[in-house]
């Protein structure tokens, strides 16, 4: 993902996945448990050691976090972001205070990298990481040479979330698993009625634009980011709403809206609650035939973490087979620890939207990270674009 834009705790408006909410207790109430206050009587001598965490909200399964605690004895505080944005400014500033954070590969990661924000992990107190997929891990390495700064924690691609009774109605004739069934005006137009929606994420909509386009996903040409901004203010009058991804998940949930341009993730979530719900609406996802966008959230440890250890620990912790399959159970979102694969729910493990088929894998592009002028070309453009002038 990514996991990128999303709501706000979370939201992140990612909030960004909030199937949590319906599926298990209450996150709050269960990490809340994992941070007790001291019993009555006398303090403790020496008091236990606290990882702090910060991570897009609704982003792990609380159990994996209550385990860790259990077998090591170090507490968790888990907050949580609402966005990419909020991620960098924080660690940018300095004395974040956090031991692990999770960034996405792309460009938040490759530039905290550059920017001396993160630690190199410390491969001997880590030694899962030799569970992690070689070939995926071999994707993330252009943002991380050598794959010193972060192991994958989760990922998933940029795609269509919709209603398909409801497109099928409006457009017959558009195409199910093409971006042309959003970029093409005259499809939007159909599809107004039923109600689009457009992720506030100009890291991961951008590219795949510019990959609808046939233009290279990281271009700094002037001319080609002029092409996108055109292709996006064509469709601006048909957009219900351009909100974090986690109000995309309520909406597509809910039968507010029949399409939208999201993860992959949160459609598979909003499908999810939409058939426990049982109000007859049916979520679907689709990765563009045209390649999707592969974005992948890294664990990571801030240069100035105050407990390092703890931080390699946490990482080695759920990097176990049996972790990550807790936490895709959870999220929907693939992992990258081929093992954990036998352990996953059959729904979950077979779902070819949650771990998209070699077909789709070898289609799909992972953004770079443009020039400091080109990032503020895109801003612009992205602003414009928001406000449909």
């Amino acid at each position: 993902m990514p996991r990128r834009t999303a709501a706000a705790p979370r939201p992140p408006d990612r909030g960004r996945r909030r199937w949590w909410r319906y599926a298990l207790p209450p996150l709050a109430a269960l990490l809340g448990a994992l941070v007790l206050p001291p019993s009555a009587g006398r303090a403790p001598a020496q008091a236990p050691p606290v990882l702090n965490v910060y991570n897009w909200s609704d982003y792990i399964a609380p159990e994996v976090l209550q385990r860790f605690t259990q077998e090591t004895g170090i507490r968790v505080r888990y907050d949580m972001y609402d966005s990419l944005e909020t991620l960098e400014a924080k660690l940018s500033a300095g004395r974040s205070g956090y031991d692990i954070v999770v960034p996405t590969s792309e460009p938040t990661f490759a530039r905290l990298i550059r920017a001396g924000a993160l630690r190199p992990l410390d491969a001997a107190r880590i030694p899962n990481l030799a569970n992690l997929d070689p070939a995926l891990m071999q994707r993330v390495a252009r943002s991380d040479p050598g794959n010193r700064y972060g192991a994958i924690y989760l990922w998933g691609t940029t795609g269509l979330g919709m209603r398909p009774d409801r497109v099928r109605e409006l457009a017959p004739d558009a195409p199910l698993d093409s971006l042309d069934l959003l970029m093409k005006p005259e499809n939007a137009r159909r599809l107004a009625r039923c109600g689009i929606m457009v992720m506030d994420s100009a890291t991961d909509v951008l590219p795949t634009v510019l990959h609808w386009l046939g233009r290279d996903p990281d271009s700094a040409d002037p001319a080609d980011l002029r092409a996108a901004e055109q292709a996006l203010l064509a469709i601006r009058p048909h957009l219900r709403a351009i909100p974090g991804s986690g109000a995309i998940v309520d909406a597509l949930a809910t039968g507010e809206v029949c399409l939208a341009l999201t993860y992959s993730g949160d459609v598979i979530q909003a499908a999810v609650r939409a058939r426990e719900a049982g109000r007859g609406v049916t979520v679907t996802y689709a990765a563009p035939r045209e390649g999707a966008q592969l974005a992948f959230d890294m664990l990571a440890v801030p240069a100035d973490a105050p407990n390092p250890e703890a931080a390699m620990a946490f990482i080695n912790f759920v990097l176990q087979p049996e972790m990550m399959a807790a936490i895709t159970n959870r999220t929907r979102y693939p992992n990258a620890v081929p093992a954990s694969r036998p352990l996953l729910a059959p729904e979950v493990r077979d779902d070819p939207n949650v771990y998209p088929p070699d077909s789709v894998l070898v289609r799909s592009f992972v953004a770079g990270t443009p020039p400091p002028a080109a990032e503020r070309l895109r801003t612009r453009l992205w602003s414009r674009f928001k406000s449909g002038r």
